[in-house]
């Protein structure tokens, strides 16, 4: 039998607003999760990523992939477009609901998902994200961290979604660098304590992830 995964989904935003620098640190720090976790053996065996962008529609750039075959694209950035939130939180539950391996009375499915989301900005469809945080819920992740990046990150919006909200002051290259590193702790912890009922305990960020509490 296959090993039991720990699904990982990652939420980016490609507003216009990312566009230039803040996208291309983005690209350096998703690689340099990976290679990460690649060092680590729990999370070779058990994470599978997928990576979900959103501008005025929301993409699935791949499914979830075993970490030995994640291969970052390189991902692009409109020159304007608004920040379709919502509509990325709809496509992950479908994906979800499709991926994620449910337990039966003679096999055990996935562990619970992990969920990671990165804004520069706030919903433009605030009704649809409204519409999903109960849908979210209802999928029963092993955490949600939603990461606020940038002065016009709307944190209070976040709030709505999760209660582990983390604030970004910049979004240059040495801030991200900070925040894909703790993700990629983050998920580590995850592959190693796999199976706890309770929400997955996250280690403490460097200074530039900021806590919102």
């Amino acid at each position: 039998m296959s090993e039991r995964r720990l699904p990982v989904y990652l939420l980016i935003d490609t507003s216009g607003s990312m566009n230039g620098e803040p996208i291309q640190s983005v690209n350096v720090g998703l690689r340099s999760m990976v290679n990460a976790l690649r060092q680590d053996p729990y999370a070779l065996e058990s994470v599978h990523l997928s990576l979900i962008t959103f501008d005025i529609e929301a993409k699935e750039l791949f499914p979830l992939t075993s970490l030995e075959q994640v291969q970052i694209p390189e991902i692009q950035v409109p020159q304007s477009g608004a920040t379709m939130l919502g509509a990325a939180l709809e496509l992950l539950v479908q994906r979800v609901d499709k991926e994620v391996i449910k337990s039966t009375p003679d096999r055990k499915g996935d562990w619970r998902p992990l969920l990671f989301i990165m804004t520069d900005g706030s919903p433009a469809d605030l009704h649809t994200f409204r519409d999903m945080i109960l849908e979210i819920k209802k999928r029963n992740f092993g955490n949600v961290v939603a990461c606020a990046a940038g002065p016009k990150a709307k944190v209070a919006i976040l709030q709505e979604l999760t209660s582990n909200v983390v604030h970004l002051d910049t979004t240059d290259s040495a801030t991200f660098a900070q925040f894909f590193k703790w993700v990629s702790a983050s998920v580590s912890i995850g592959s190693s304590s796999a199976g706890v009922s309770e929400p997955i305990y996250l280690p403490p960020p460097p200074p530039e992830v900021q806590v919102v509490i």
